[in-house]
């Protein structure tokens, strides 16, 4: 059995790009998460749905946002790497 040597270089946090991620991620969340909440509520409406029929359409698009946040986060740590080799 062979043994990796033990890595000489360390890794360090690359601020601005957690920054800006961590930014565009507060932005975007607004909007995504206040569009699940008002187009629940909308549709709702539309269908004629009773309050909890309501809560529960809002739920699964809030389900929906945090689907579309976490996609955004790992296509945006790609684009803008959290760590650097140092």
């Amino acid at each position: 059995m062979s043994q990796q040597p033990a890595s000489t270089s360390s890794r360090q946090i690359y601020w601005p790009s957690v920054i800006t991620v961590i930014s565009a991620a507060i932005l975007i969340g607004a909007e995504v998460f206040g569009a699940a909440f008002a187009g629940g509520w909308a549709l709702a409406i539309l269908f004629g749905l009773n309050d909890t029929s309501a809560h529960i359409l809002q739920a699964v698009l809030f389900g929906l946002g945090v689907l579309i946040m976490v996609a955004f986060i790992r296509g945006a740590q790609r684009i803008e790497p959290f760590f650097r080799r140092g």
